[in-house]
């Protein structure tokens, strides 16, 4: 292939067209696409000059140059999926992000690598002999590099969907070690029925203790009767304890005595790990005494032997593990690459004193950064005092180096994760929907956010079992982060005055509100975010307190009754109100009446809760555009008889119902809520029937109906929703067929119909047929032949068997 066929024809301009669309379109590949658009355009000159030398460069610098070709041509087919990839595709636009980024990586690495180098060199010795005209070029390839300020290898990004959430992890000899120890406790020592992991904050204990819990010669021991609960600084003692005893006795009733013990001496082997333990009293109520079940108690504090009986002291890393941690979060790689200073990468390494969680979010906020900007964390790094037992509060300042280079939109956002409860995960629906009303951006550029701090490690992405499908929600995939990272979280929100604040934050679950709010409550607090944590609060509970600045109210309790807080009257700009039970029941709430004032209300996120009785009489929600339900009791909330959904929610775009186990049909005013764009019932085991008018629906583009085994049909209309692009009937397992009128769908790309056992039989092949825009068929193998017949059709159409999936996530939820 010519280098005027390569670099000027085509593919560059194919390519810059493309990265252009992305640019103007400000979807959330926008920043890899502007820095693709920099580097093509520094690359133009240095490939004129090769085009024009004349010269006829060697096989093998050639076929460097074919493979950078092909690599571009790749990223032409790149771009045109990000430009035709949907926003509610959450899963595929994570993964495009990370093409993205490889992409720009490799771009760079072309032109800041030794490649380029000798590409001048070849034509340096070939064709021209005046220095002058190398020293041009030398110099143009120099600024290149310092203007990208590339002087480290690209680290190599990845997205962690595991569901350890622990960002301290930790590899090699001192973890073999570590858990060769623990083992030696728990299966050679019969005597030993308590066995703590002791470590400070970030040292990998949760990592140590996971990696025991995988070991097979543990899974044999135990029989794979080993149980994972995180206790946390504010834990539900009730419910861990009857976990723990329904794990032993296999869900025996809570009645412990002496006499169990007895009974329950014999019986198998089990273990019961218990992470973030934070005191003795939780501790000693969550121990049973049954000689066949063992403990491990992963802390950062010691306990008396009589209590815990041996210990296992975490180390920190040695200085070889501490470099190849490190490197492999700033360079991508195990070692110090040769365009880096090695003496400035040991000197920071050194700081981090062996502490794995901070050398890989120090490591990770360093990445891609210019010297200088290394040579100004050394010395903040170097005025800490050690990081050791007796010194966890100076970690923070270490770890706010690695906020400090974010840009301040993400930092904000970065410091808005201290507003949710410790050692829980955070719905992304919940986190975006914040973000989108305080920051002043939208769903790409949160999305982008979320990206970054995954990026930094930050912060953990989780994913639910079928999360990556087209049109997945982001309500599954959640957000967990290290307790030390929230604590930076809040280390950094509670400076200052507590009126002044932008977040006013409880830092873990009380039983009644601090002290030094009531202290300054003569006051108004010009918090953008407040968030509560308690048991049960009455009336009596709360003082008054004013909010004139607030838009974000963050309510996490534990009871089975609640008082809504009466300074909600005193919000007038709240945005987005999160109620949340952490409870075993669905808790009543009280005081629905201050939804009176909330007229700039646009999200409410209600959860295990018994959702009060609206009716026509309810003060209408005008400006409400998300209300999503789950775990709730709606059945009075939603009385078909008496409730005009469109009056009470006249903008409403997104309507989610989930996991509602008393939802038998919905109301038929839901019809006339004309501005609905995304429907979701889901998991509403008792949910019968959808109203006949569900066609009136017309701007409705996503309707999912999963996991909802009552249901029988589908009403005729639905093929009236003519901007309908995705249709989830999934685990629908008694809905007896697909009405014809799915035919009439033309803005149809994707259905999901996997386990509707019983549909053998599809509507016909003319009725399909006009499915033009039908892209994706996912399904059981008594369809799967005839969506394939369809194929020749609906030329884009693919058809998937589905693949069995099974999650245990919910046992330790």
């Amino acid at each position: 292939m010519a280098l005027n066929e390569m670099f000027v024809g085509e593919i560059v301009t194919e390519l810059l067209k493309q990265l252009n669309a992305i640019s103007h379109k400000s979807c959330f590949c926008k920043s890899s696409a502007d820095n693709l658009i920099t580097s093509i355009q520094e690359l133009f000159p240095i490939i004129e000059e090769l085009k024009y030398s004349g010269v006829e460069l060697p096989a093998f610098r050639q076929s460097q140059l074919n493979r950078f070709s092909e690599t571009l041509r790749g990223g032409i087919e790149l771009a045109r999926k990000v430009l035709e990839s949907g926003r509610w595709n959450v899963y595929k636009n994570l993964q495009l992000v990370r093409k993205m980024e490889k992409l720009e990586k490799q771009v760079a690495r072309f032109i800041s690598g030794p490649m380029q180098a000798h590409l001048l060199a070849d034509v340096h010795h070939m064709r021209f002999e005046t220095m002058e005209r190398f020293n041009r070029l030398e110099q143009r390839l120099d600024s290149m590099k310092t203007g990208s300020g590339r002087w480290v290898e690209e680290a190599v990004k990845r997205m962690e969907v595991e569901g350890d959430s622990n960002l301290g992890g930790f590899s090699g000899i001192g973890l073999e070690l570590g858990k060769d120890k623990v083992k030696k406790m728990m299966i050679e020592r019969d005597d030993l029925n308590v066995v703590g992991i002791w470590g400070i904050g970030g040292s990998g204990k949760t990592t140590l203790a996971n990696e025991i819990c995988r070991d097979n010669q543990v899974q044999s021991y135990f029989n794979n009767r080993i149980l994972f609960l995180t206790v946390s600084q504010s834990p539900d003692l009730e419910q861990l304890r009857a976990k723990i005893w329904g794990f032993i006795t296999g869900n025996e009733p809570l009645n412990y005595t002496r006499k169990s013990q007895c009974e329950w001496g014999s019986g198998p082997q089990a273990l019961v790990v218990l992470d973030d333990v934070w005191s003795l009293p939780v501790l000693e109520q969550l121990i049973f005494r049954v000689p066949t079940y063992k403990t491990l108690v992963i802390s950062r504090f010691k306990f008396p032997r009589r209590v815990v009986n041996e210990v296992y002291e975490v180390e920190l890393l040695g200085e070889d593990e501490s470099m190849s941690l490190f490197c492999r979060s700033a360079f991508g790689q195990n070692s110090i690459p040769p365009t880096a200073n090695e003496t400035l990468v040991k000197q920071i390494v050194d700081e981090c004193k062996g502490l794995p969680l901070a050398l890989k979010v120090i490591g990770a906020s360093l990445q891609d950064q210019p010297e200088m900007y290394w040579i100004n964390a050394r010395k903040r790094l170097s005025r800490g005092e050690l990081i050791c037992e007796s010194h966890e509060n100076k970690l923070l300042d270490r770890m706010a180096i690695s906020v400090e280079c974010l840009k301040k939109k993400v930092k904000e956002c970065f410091m808005d994760l201290g507003s949710f409860p410790e050692d829980k995960k955070i719905p992304l629906d919940v986190l975006v929907n914040m973000w989108v009303e305080i920051h002043n951006i939208d769903e790409e550029e949160a999305f982008t956010i979320l990206m970054e701090l995954s990026d930094k490690n930050l912060l953990t992405l989780v994913k639910d079992a079928r999360a990556g499908e087209a049109y997945c929600s982001y309500h599954e995939i959640c957000v967990t982060q290290h307790d030390v990272l929230r604590d930076l979280a809040l280390h950094l929100s509670n400076k200052g005055e507590v009126n002044e604040r932008k977040r006013l934050l409880m830092p873990r679950r009380d039983t009644e509100l601090p002290r030094d709010w009531e202290k300054n409550a003569d006051q108004p607090f010009n918090a953008q975010i407040v968030s509560v944590q308690t048991g049960e609060m009455r009336e009596m509970d709360w003082f008054h307190m004013e909010f004139p600045k607030t838009e974000v109210l963050i309510l996490n309790f534990c009871s089975d009754k609640y008082f809504l807080p009466p300074f909600i009257d005193d919000m007038p700009k709240l945005r987005a109100l999160i109620v949340i039970n952490h409870g075993t029941t669905e808790a009543t709430l009280e005081n629905f009446s201050v939804f009176t004032n909330l007229a700039n209300l646009q999200s409410l996120w209600l959860e295990k809760v018994s959702v009060p009785q609206l009716s026509n009489a309810t003060v209408p929600l005008r400006n409400l555009r998300k209300l999503s339900m789950v775990l709730c009791k709606v059945s009075n909330s939603l009385d078909p008889a008496v409730l005009d959904l469109p009056q009470i929610f006249p903008r409403l775009s997104e309507l989610v119902i989930d996991h509602c186990d008393d939802l038998v049909k919905i109301p038929l005013s839901i019809c006339k809520v004309n501005s609905l764009q995304s429907l979701s019932l889901t998991n509403c085991h008792r949910l019968r029937e959808l109203p006949a008018d569900l066609g009136m629906l017309k701007k409705l583009q996503i309707l999912r109906l999963s996991a909802c085994p009552e249901l029988k049909m589908l009403p005729p209309s639905i093929g009236e929703l003519v901007g309908l692009k995705y249709l989830d009937i999934s685990e629908c397992v008694n809905l007896k067929c697909l009405p014809k009128e799915v035919g009439k769908l033309v803005s149809l790309e994707k259905i999901d119909m996997r386990d509707c056992l019983q549909i053998v039989n599809l509507p016909t092949h003319a009725a399909l047929s006009n499915l033009k825009s039908l892209q994706r068929v996912i399904c059981d193998d008594e369809v799967f032949g005839q969506w394939r017949n369809l194929e020749k059709t609906v030329p884009n159409l693919h058809v998937q068997i589905a693949e069995k999936w099974y999650s245990l996530d919910w046992l330790n939820s």
